[in-house]
């Protein structure tokens, strides 16, 4: 069965936290509440009860504040300590080195998704769900969407002025874009618990393998530990005792020991990325970029996405069905340019520079002692922290 839902001025594909903050974000600058949209995939309980972590910096919590969506139930990062398994050199960043509360924070997808969604009802913005956007079909004043409802299997069809495309999914099931780098990793994901907790410190490890992240989040830490497939699937073999040793060698004990860990799951690391516009349609958020966890940059980037599209759609016209459609998608690509591909270039190369030679080479050495350097040169080491923080928006 096949029927038409009501057209739109902006339709949103995808309700996760970058496609709910900028539905708030353009009904707050003026955008008619029943001319925004957005569909996804998923039930509102399935995302609710999403238990993934998410690292937010500082200027995601600023930007979730505007959007109505703060406070997140959450974990405050104070400290980020960063180091290289094996060599001497680290870094030391703080927040009370940067006049802010905190470095960012650790959260669960849902508990993201809640304060978000609350927001959207009390202020009457349409999710559609579960439906999936199928095909697009760009005319010359509009954007044609065809719809499948996911519990009936029915068609459904609306027009927009504007497509925000603003679900991407993961590395492992996008389709390439013009920026691609598979970096032969796998990240490992649990929540691991030891004896002697540093509250409010995180910590970045680099090993020849990849980055090993533990991030405070409630009575433990969660992992983020990225190895070359093959070691991942030795990993996820283990059982849980035989998995807290190998952590355990990997990491070190400036946690004291690893007393207990949770399920474990994996997904493929890669880049994948494409900035790019048509006349009525933009890609933002993961949907645009895919880009490697070292750092937790994925949200924020996202985020900032979100931020600065209201601000061109809303700064070039109040109507998106307006001529300057165009024009403000193109502003959005130029406002985005820099911060994205600056974002992209740090992850990418401590993903790739990182894992790039043997442990125990004089090139891993240098890079150790490259942290301690940064720990003493101050102007630069705030200048990364900054962008960490806040990036260019």
């Amino acid at each position: 069965m096949t029927h038409t839902l009501n057209d739109v001025d902006i339709a949103i594909c995808g309700a996760g936290p970058v496609g709910q903050a900028l539905a708030l974000l353009l009904q707050q600058q003026g955008y008619p509440t029943e001319r925004i949209a957005l569909y996804d995939a998923k039930t509102a309980e399935q995302a609710a009860h999403d238990a993934r972590s998410i690292a937010i910096s500082y200027g995601s919590r600023q930007i979730l504040q505007a959007a109505g969506a703060w406070p997140v139930k959450a974990t405050a990062i104070q400290e980020i300590h960063v180091s290289r398994r094996g060599h001497f050199g680290r870094s030391l960043m703080r927040a009370a080195d940067y006049a802010v509360p905190d470095l960012g924070y650790v959260a669960r997808y849902g508990d993201i998704i809640r304060p978000l969604q609350a927001a959207i009802d009390c202020n009457g913005i349409r999710i559609q769900r579960p439906l999936s956007v199928t095909t697009l079909e760009e005319a010359t004043d509009h954007v044609r969407l065809t719809l499948r409802h996911a519990d009936t299997g029915e068609i459904s069809h609306v027009s927009a002025s504007i497509v925000i495309q603003a679900e991407g999914g993961t590395f492992g099931d996008q389709e390439q874009r013009s920026q691609r780098h598979d970096y032969q990793q796998t990240a490992i994901i649990a929540h691991v618990n030891s004896d002697a907790q540093i509250a409010g410190r995180a910590f970045e490890r680099f090993t020849e393998q990849g980055p090993l992240a533990l991030l405070p989040q409630e009575d433990g830490y969660a992992l983020v530990w990225c190895v070359r497939p093959e070691q991942a699937e030795h990993l996820l073999a283990l059982d849980e005792q035989q998995f807290r040793l190998a952590l355990q060698t990997a990491f070190g004990h400036r946690l004291g020991n690893f007393i207990k860990t949770s399920a474990r799951v994996s997904y493929p690391l890669g880049l994948n990325a494409q900035a790019h516009a048509t006349a009525r349609t933009v890609a933002i958020g993961n949907a645009a970029q895919t880009l490697h966890p070292v750092a937790g940059q994925g949200l924020n980037l996202g985020l900032r996405d979100s931020l600065v599209l209201a601000r061109a759609l809303t700064r070039h016209s109040h109507d998106a069905a307006s001529s300057d459609t165009a024009a403000a998608l193109q502003t959005y690509l130029a406002e985005r340019q820099a911060d994205r591909k600056l974002t992209i270039r740090l992850t990418d190369s401590m993903a790739r520079v990182f894992a790039s030679s043997p442990d125990g080479s004089f090139s891993q050495a240098l890079l150790g002692l490259g942290l301690g350097a940064l720990d003493m040169l101050k102007p630069a080491k705030r200048m990364l922290a900054e962008q960490m923080m806040f990036g260019w928006r």
